[in-house]
């Protein structure tokens, strides 16, 4: 008996060169991720392993507002659609957002409520990095941990500084239509 090569006809082949693909591909998508940007190939080998990966019907939701938060989502296929919904009901689409991007970071610091939900607006393959996972591998490899969690916080800072600036810009903007209602009250009152 003759030991043979697979060929790209095989069927062997075919199967272990597309799981290898594909593990190449998660780890191609999670190094693009800017809290794992870091990461060695190795570190990515290592996290590509222990993340979670579903599949979302879309208008699924991923997750609802006020769920206790397990952790962050990366989109690997499809778009998901992060809703407010405001006291009175209606819902606010806070963002859209598409194959590569991520949300739900802040919930890898602490296991506060959702401020938002998470739905999917089309069918949606999604991986799961959650808290315990992070904790996990701080504690089995706190070197890949550490650039993680640095990571994070350059990201959840650069977010808090651009809320801040829309917050700043909305409130100047309101205080600028305050200001002309009283403003034409006041032109057109009597002495």
């Amino acid at each position: 008996m003759t030991n043979q090569i697979p060929t790209q006809n095989s069927l062997w082949y075919n199967f272990f060169r597309k799981h290898s693909e594909e593990k190449n591909s998660l780890e191609r998508l999670l190094s693009k991720v800017p809290i794992f940007s870091q990461l060695t190939e190795r570190e990515l080998r290592r996290l590509a392993s222990i993340v979670h990966k579903r599949e979302y019907r879309a208008n699924e939701f991923i997750f609802s507002q006020e769920d206790p938060g397990l952790g962050m989502y990366v989109i690997e296929d499809g778009e998901v659609d992060i809703l407010l919904t405001e006291p009175d009901g209606e819902e606010k689409r806070l963002a859209a957002l598409k194959t590569g991007d991520f949300f739900g970071e802040l919930s890898l610091l602490d296991e506060s409520p959702r401020s938002a939900s998470a739905v999917a607006k089309t069918n949606s393959k999604i991986i799961g990095f959650f808290r315990p996972d992070l904790i996990d591998l701080l504690n089995r490899s706190p070197k890949s941990g550490t650039k993680i969690l640095f990571k994070l916080g350059e990201v959840v800072g650069a977010r808090l500084r651009i809320t801040d600036e829309q917050l700043g810009k909305t409130s100047a903007e309101l205080e600028r239509r305050l200001n002309n209602k009283g403003g034409k009250r006041n032109a057109y009152r009597q002495p």
